[in-house]
């Protein structure tokens, strides 16, 4: 089980307090999870491939060497990595030492570590990949916001123990009293009141058996909101702390029962290093705190800066930063600038504890450091390296100009106090730069961040509209689909799509994306989000674009990218970027995919450079493909279905017994046999001592159903679809997103079954084997059909009935025919593997994805000669095609 990155820090602190030169090398390593059996053979110097004293020679993992110089070791390391030896061990990190100095390569990243010794604990990030946990994973992940997360949340369950929060109000209360505790941590630790005069306060004035503790906090907070003017206490020890104001202690609410454990654990994350918190990630990380079921992994719960930075981009920052290079030189125009910054409104709905929020605050004000730069040196006040602005030019961009709603009263907290952080952070990279900078305090409003439904509250009651307002909205709204909606978001979506006769089936982000393209109705505002792309798939974009698309258009999109989470191992959400704008005022287009971008006429509602069109259920096929069936439904409370114990313990005729095929089972090489008694004398059946006992069964579960009639007939399946003879094409219902190819399969329905978990296509057309199985016909399914969960969803009336295909001449369908028996017979040569192992894409054997890249070819080639270089290609074909068969289709009725 591999380490937290909290664990990791915590055993190198022992590691570091324990100091033995002797075996630190071993015992660093060893901290990030090695195991100790490992450890033993290095010493050993069975795993040690080292020729001399004091080096570690671990093969693909680290050569660490001992060095008795004074001088630098930086230069000597590239000396190190060009040696034969560690070219011939692959070493992923080298690293020399003097125990004064540390230097280390990371030989597959090329990145450089050059600190010193007693410096090395607060670099251990570096090391990571020892414990499995690639760049890519913990940049996100701070370790200082994981300890503090992970700290808190003792904090929060040992209060929780000390009291018994019942009511709304008290819950409230709580939530608030975390939130001031952040903000002392913080301030203590970041030059608002002085170090550690919070923790200090509490050590020293409050007695150890926790009695006082309560009281000393309540006066605290209280004298906080006010000047040192206005304040009634005789505590000279409190009057020493700075006023606050801002909102933060403005309300004096009960402190919550602290006890002597409580209170160790307050100072215990009073002694952390409260400035190297992310203000940006670390109000997401809180949250989850209060949320235990999400624990598994603080630091997951985020949306990580790269994410972010995919919205803002495209949505604003991208267009003042080409704004900003052609105004430099000019003061004229960056004065401008500067003026357009200030108006500049940012509007979260959704903004949960902050993250969108922050993160364009500060890319705001990075950019205006960046202008008043500029602006300096055109005004002749730039020194050397420094700048001379005069106190005349301060920050423009204020928190009042951000506005966020939420939901969830704890996290709206944490988004107010996370935005008050993130401005003091900014005010001080703002002083290092030109000297002076916005006070600290007092604390002045931090947004607008309201605690309410945003499906339910007037959006313009939270940010109000004005003419010459420049508002941009964005986030991450709730992506909750249909079938997993609460009865509350089904009541929020009655509330916005009353006019929708399907819009229970709509995903709950709709309710976003519909309100903020009424909000920017007839303005020039914009709006941003990331969702998953189960809205651009499917039956969710008929039921939703067309409403959207009355007054907006989507003017950038990223296409379908995992979200990938920084926990290992822990899959990713498959989401997309969408950006809308108002019709009137819409400019160019552009589609990202894959660190691509490109210029296109239209992105429609599948995100694909092609017109506005919507895929509508068909009852036939547009294709004049063979009708499809779903598979047969028992409805038997299992009575009618055997394994293979059951078979080989019953005395009953063999034709009474069918193999029978479930997805799950079948794709994972599970045999299940079923009773098939169509055509079987029910004398005879009842006869049957086993038979007579589960028709009984049966009978008494269909008399209690929905459908008792069913009773009449226990020895049938409740819905026959299957004919008795004849091949069928079986394709099941929903199919793993990991899969380049559909697992389907060609049965004789004389010998096996299928249940409803399988769609069936009857035919002795084995050529429609080849077109459905191929990665045509996989891509139509993916864009159009839609997702269960992440699964993918196949639909006989949305994608098989709608899958465009040309007519072809009987020499086209031979080659077919030929591929699709090369296919079945590529498999025939795995007896020992399942399909689900067949079809996984990294264990599918060299032949069978040969056979399939064979069958690909021929299938396109049905639609063109000339080669298709990209899905999007493909797709757009199939979209033309497609309205042009439904062209057809409606002129010959």
């Amino acid at each position: 089980m591999s380490l937290s990155i909290a664990e990791i820090e915590n055993n190198l602190e022992k590691v570091f307090t324990d100091f033995n030169k002797e075996d630190f090398i071993y015992e660093f390593i060893l901290s990030f999870g090695i195991p100790q059996a490992t450890i033993k053979r290095l010493k050993s110097g069975k795993f040690n491939l080292a020729d001399n004293a004091g080096e570690l020679a671990w093969k693909k993992k680290v050569f660490f060497k001992e060095l008795n110089i004074i001088d630098s070791l930086y230069e000597l390391i590239d000396d190190l990595k060009k040696e034969e030896r560690i070219k011939k061990g692959e070493y992923r990190f080298v690293i020399l030492t003097n125990y004064k100095q540390w230097v280390a390569v990371d030989m597959k990243t090329a990145d450089t570590l050059d600190c010193s010794f007693d410096e090395l604990n607060k670099n251990f990030a570096f090391f990571l990949p020892l414990a499995g946990i690639e760049k890519a994973q913990y940049l996100a992940e701070n370790p200082a916001d994981v300890k503090a997360a992970e700290r808190m949340a003792k904090l929060y369950d040992q209060i929780n123990t000390d009291n018994n929060f019942q009511t709304e109000e008290e819950i409230h209360s709580l939530n608030v009293f975390l939130s001031r505790l952040l903000f002392c941590f913080f301030a203590e630790d970041t030059g608002i009141f002085t170090d550690q005069q919070f923790t200090h306060g509490i050590e020293s004035s409050t007695n150890k058996d926790a009695s006082d503790i309560q009281e000393y906090l309540k006066d605290l907070f209280d004298i906080l909101n006010f000047p040192s003017s206005q304040r009634a206490t005789n505590k000279t020890y409190l009057q020493q702390f700075p006023y606050v104001n801002g909102g933060l202690f403005k309300d004096s609410l009960a402190i919550p029962k602290i006890s002597v454990k409580a209170r160790t654990l307050i100072l215990d994350c009073g002694r952390l290093d409260w400035k190297a918190i992310n203000p940006d990630i670390f109000g997401s990380m809180i949250q989850a705190v209060v949320t235990t079921d999400k624990r598994g992994g603080l630091g997951m719960h985020y949306t990580s800066v790269p994410n972010i930075m995919k919205v803002i981009n495209p949505l604003f920052l991208d267009d003042l930063k080409e704004i900003f290079e052609k105004a430099k030189g000019s003061k004229k125009d960056l004065n401008a600038l500067l003026d357009r910054l200030q108006k500049i409104k940012i509007f979260d709905p959704a903004c949960g504890s902050g993250n969108f929020l922050i993160i364009a605050y500060k890319e705001l004000r990075l950019l205006e450091i960046e202008i008043l730069r500029e602006l300096a040196k055109v005004t002749g006040k730039a020194g050397t390296g420094t700048f001379d602005l005069g106190n005349e030019f301060t920050s423009v961009i204020s928190l009042n100009n951000f506005y966020g709603i939420e939901i969830d009263d704890f996290a709206h907290e944490i988004a107010r106090l996370s935005l008050w952080l993130a401005e003091h952070q900014m005010n001080q990279y703002f002083y290092l730069e030109f000297g002076f900078s916005k006070p600290s305090l007092p604390l002045k409003d931090a947004g607008h961040i309201v605690h309410a439904n945003a499906c339910r509250i007037d959006w313009e009651e939270v940010c109000p509209k004005k003419k010459d307002d420049e508002i941009y909205i964005l986030g991450n709204p709730p992506y909750v689909g249909s079938r997993k909606q609460n009865l509350e978001q089904k009541e929020d979506l009655l509330i916005n799509f009353k006019f929708l006769k399907r819009y229970k089936d709509l995903d709950y982000i709709s309710i976003w994306f519909y309100k903020s393209s009424t909000y920017i109705k007839d303005t020039n505002n914009k709006i941003a989000f990331v969702t998953t792309n189960s809205i651009c798939q499917g039956v969710q974009v008929q039921l939703m674009w067309p409403t959207i698309f009355k007054d907006s258009v989507i003017n950038f999109a990223y296409q379908s990218f995992k979200w990938i989470n920084n926990a290992k191992d822990k899959a990713g959400v498959t989401v997309v970027v969408i950006g809308l704008t108002n019709k009137k005022y819409s400019g160019k287009k552009y589609i990202f995919n894959d660190k691509i971008k490109y210029e296109v006429e239209n992105i429609n509602g599948y995100l694909i450079d092609y017109k506005s069109i919507y895929i509508e259920s068909k009852t036939d096929s547009i294709s004049s493909f063979p009708k499809i069936n779903h598979g047969n439904m028992p409805a038997d409370g299992g009575f009618l279905l055997l394994n293979e114990s059951d078979i080989n313990n019953i005395i009953i005729p063999q034709n009474w017994i069918k193999e029978i095929l479930s997805v799950g089972e079948h794709l994972n090489g599970r045999k299940r046999y079923c009773l098939w008694l169509e055509d079987i004398d029910e004398n005879e059946l009842y006869e049957n001592e086993f038979v007579n006992k589960r028709l009984q069964g049966i009978k008494e579960i269909r008399l209690n159903s929905s459908r008792p009639f069913l009773a009449n007939t226990p020895h049938l399946f409740a819905q026959i679809t299957q004919p008795k003879n004849g091949l069928a094409i079986i394709i099941p219902r929903v199919s793993s997103e990991n899969r380049e190819y559909m697992p389907i399969s060609l049965i004789d329905c004389g010998l096996v079954k299928i249940t409803d978990s399988y769609f069936s296509v009857v035919t002795d057309k084995i050529s429609l084997f080849s077109i459905l199985i191929s990665q045509f016909h996989f891509i139509w399914n993916l864009y159009i059909g839609g997702k269960l969960e992440t699964r993918l969803q196949y639909s006989k009336h949305i994608v098989y009935n709608t899958f465009p295909f040309p007519k072809i001449s009987k020499l086209k369908e031979e080659e077919l025919e030929e591929r699709a028996y090369h296919i079945l017979e590529v498999r025939e040569r795995y007896p020992e593997k399942t399909l689900a192992q067949l079809y996984d894409p990294s264990k599918m054997p060299a032949d069978l994805k040969e056979a399939h890249r064979l069958n690909d070819l021929v299938v396109e080639s049905c639609y063109r000669e000339k080669p298709f270089t990209s899905d999007e290609e493909r797709l757009e074909l199939l979209f033309k095609l497609y309205e042009k068969m439904i062209r057809e289709e409606q002129k010959s009725k």
